[in-house]
């Protein structure tokens, strides 16, 4: 049991090690799953998420939509609650996922 507790401590040891370097990184996102403790599972569910969002609001767009607010919506409701919303759309902005998507929240976000 002993040696069990020092491997996790130095598991969490390192883990903050990375974190360290994610500061300096460019990949505010990733600094975010581990810091919101996320597992492998949600991260794959966050991902199918803007998938989905995103796929909607290009189909949206070549209908002639231009207000995406129900879709920051659906997105707000479907996030991992470990997650912020703001904190999470501008952490996909600095490492360039679901750019043109997270554009739109965050337009929506400011207003």
């Amino acid at each position: 049991m002993d040696e069990l507790l020092k491997k996790l401590e130095r598991i969490q040891y390192h883990q903050r090690l990375m974190i360290n370097m994610l500061t300096y990184s460019n990949e505010p996102f990733t600094k975010l799953i581990i810091l919101n403790d996320l597992s492998e599972e949600e991260v794959q569910e966050f991902h199918e998420l803007c998938e989905i969002l995103n796929k909607k609001m290009e189909e949206q767009r070549a209908e002639g939509f231009v207000y995406f607010h129900p879709l920051l919506d659906e997105f707000t409701k479907q996030l991992n609650s470990k997650l912020k919303v703001k904190e999470t759309v501008e952490a996909c902005l600095q490492q360039k996922m679901y750019i043109d998507l997270m554009e739109q929240f965050k337009k929506l976000l400011s207003c």
